[in-house]
């Protein structure tokens, strides 16, 4: 049973990220006392900088098909090349849009490279390896805090058939990211054949209402939800080719 309610905190005060710093140091100096149970949520964007994942745009040479491309919806042949190395494979090009899965799986605009909340001149990347970037901060946090606790790192991605976009998490340590209602019965009886919510990308888009995007709050924290605990991945939420209806 859920409690009747639960908390949601932005971390203020943590400073601009830059490569190689201790981002678990900065989270855990800013998180105060921690009621568990507990969720952080890590925005891509500090996870990536910390990781070094940025790149000099004037480091970057534009192939013929970026500069052709870029010419013309008005890009920046730089940006559209990194986006190009990104990608495992371009699901889209229309419209001045570049839809791509990237090499974790995850289909997203311009395959996750971003100039904003970025260095001027360099573009964002995202992490290597999501799930292991969620499991080293949770070890660490862990380790700082003396509490058990799950994380998830989250990015925001647009949704096909829908307007606007939301956080989902790319990341996930400590917590089962799926829970199945199959097999149970709603409120009538019925058995629920086919009801999987994804609980760790609610729990992501619930922690972007006090992150923001203009804010500053690059972390919050989700007190007094029972998550069902496990080892959980971000790439579990990839749903499998076979089961895509449209690849």
């Amino acid at each position: 049973m859920q409690p009747q309610g639960i908390r949601i905190r932005g971390l203020r005060g943590i400073p601009e990220v830059s490569p190689g710093d201790d981002l678990v140091g900065l989270i855990a100096a800013s998180s105060g006392t921690v009621q568990p149970p507990a969720v952080f949520v890590v925005a891509q964007k500090a996870v990536s900088k910390a990781e070094g994942r940025l790149v000099p745009l004037e480091s970057v040479v534009p192939s013929g098909k970026a500069e052709a491309w870029a010419a013309r919806h008005g890009k920046d042949a730089r940006l559209v090349e990194v986006v190009f190395r990104e990608a495992r494979r371009i699901v889209r090009m229309e419209k001045g849009v570049l839809i791509a899965e990237t090499s974790h799986g995850w289909i997203c605009a311009n395959a996750g490279v971003d100039s904003s909340n970025a260095p001027p001149g360099y573009v964002i990347l995202l992490p290597a390896d999501p799930d292991a970037s969620a499991r080293r901060l949770k070890a660490g946090l862990e380790a700082r805090l003396s509490e058990p606790l799950a994380v998830i790192v989250s990015d925001t991605f647009g949704r096909p058939w829908r307007l606007g976009l939301a956080n989902v998490a790319i990341g996930v340590s400590g917590l089962s990211p799926l829970i199945d209602y199959r097999g149970q019965r709603d409120s009538y009886g019925r058995e629920l054949r086919s009801t999987v919510l994804a609980v760790a990308d609610e729990l992501a888009a619930a922690a972007e209402l006090v992150m923001g995007k203009n804010l500053g709050i690059p972390v919050a924290v989700i007190e007094g939800y029972r998550y069902p605990p496990g080892e959980g991945s971000g790439s579990s939420l990839i749903r499998p080719r076979e089961q895509d209806l449209f690849r």
